[in-house]
């Protein structure tokens, strides 16, 4: 696929693998024994126009074609996860929405502060009885003359403690729900009635911040519906658009970690040889690492040709979800084989492979569980 990549694309890629090798891989350890991103990189990825990949250029962002968005995380995330997740929600699930389903104006006000990373994007959906069923969320929103009033409680929110703006789902017809009764808002940090909590502690990905946020009579402008007057009701097809678009970038962080673990891998297995260790000693070991090179050969033909489809107008929602479950799975998989090939060498922290460990296993539940994914694919087989 990459050969088919423009020149000026594949000089892009090549600048995000340096900055990755001689920014982010240095610092790595110690975002994650700090749990927070040093301030200079995260303003090295704005210069790079890392926060607005996937933005049009006509709002100042790169434009970036699914196929390419996904190929770069899969370059971010060969080091610690956390790099891609800080600049994840404002290419994705945060801003998309707007992107999507947003009118002109809103469009012309938040994208190019997304764009340019001066404001970060967020996306409140999960709630404590509301994870990946998403229809069931039980945040409210009433209209009360030119503004909405929202009420409720939202959790594991990715860069909450960063965000400027909110993608966020509220029901507003109890009886219509997912259908014709949840809508999606625009709402910024600041409004009165909004309050972030303090940061999760986390198995895994410790540099990347989830809160909860606590919508307490939070007043919200009539003109921040995401689409205006004429969507209110439809933001759980807004939500469902942009999940799609989610589950192949879960699936590209998968394939980015499981590369990454393989090649330490390949580094420890030929220090074995080079010290002395005989090969036929090691032919499980071999074995090991042929079905990673293997596994990952073929979760990266999926995602990339999910990827191409979308990216030719195709509702992708059915191979998405595919895509989600098998790289994310594979990932867990790989990582688990890691641990066995290290040894107890694998349990320390200076070597990587726990914390992929941990890493990779946030990606099976991440944009919809593995169950929920299956539940999406196999409904769709049989309603064919």
């Amino acid at each position: 696929m990459a050969s088919t990549m423009s020149n000026t694309f594949e000089q892009f890629r090549s600048r995000i693998r340096h900055f990755v090798e001689q920014e982010l891989e240095p610092v790595a350890l110690k975002v994650e024994r700090e749990a927070v991103i040093p301030d200079e990189i995260v303003e090295k990825m704005r210069q790079l126009g890392l926060f607005g990949m996937s933005i049009p250029k006509a709002y100042g962002g790169l434009g970036l074609t699914t196929l390419e968005e996904v190929i770069i995380y899969e370059e971010l995330t060969r080091t610690n996860a956390c790099f891609r997740s800080r600049i994840g929600t404002s290419n994705g699930i945060g801003s998309m929405g707007i992107l999507y389903d947003g009118t002109d104006e809103q469009k012309r006000r938040y994208l190019p502060r997304i764009a340019s990373g001066e404001w970060a994007a967020a996306f409140a959906l999960t709630e404590p009885n509301a994870g990946s069923d998403a229809a069931n969320i039980s945040t409210r929103a009433v209209i009360d003359g030119d503004h909405w009033v929202l009420n409720g409680t939202k959790q594991f929110i990715t860069n909450a403690d960063s965000a400027h703006v909110f993608t966020t789902l509220a029901v507003t017809d109890e009886k219509k729900r997912a259908r014709g009764g949840v809508t999606a808002f625009i709402v910024e940090q600041g409004m009165p009635g909004l309050k972030t909590g303090p940061a999760d502690t986390k198995m895994g990905l410790r540099g990347s911040h989830t809160h909860e946020l606590v919508f307490n009579n939070c007043t919200v402008p009539a003109e921040n519906v995401i689409g205006g007057a004429e969507r209110v009701g439809h933001g759980f097809k807004t939500a469902m658009r942009v999940l799609d678009k989610g589950r192949l970038s879960m699936g590209a962080c998968a394939i980015g970690a499981s590369q990454k673990i393989m090649e330490l891998c390949v580094a420890r297995v030929k220090g074995k040889l080079a010290g002395g260790e005989p090969k036929e000693n090691l032919q499980a070991v071999q074995f090991a690492l042929a079905d990673m090179a293997t596994d990952i050969y073929a979760a990266r033909q999926m995602l990339h040709h999910a990827s191409t489809l979308r990216d030719n107008g195709r509702n992708v929602t059915h191979e998405a979800s595919m895509v989600k479950v098998f790289c994310t799975e594979m990932a867990s998989r790989i990582a688990d084989r890691a641990m066995d090939l290290f040894e107890e060498e694998g349990s320390l922290t200076r070597n990587r492979i726990e914390m992929f460990l941990r890493d990779v296993r946030l990606y099976r539940i991440f944009e919809g569980t593995s169950e929920i994914q299956r539940m999406i694919i196999s409904r769709n087989l049989l309603h064919q």
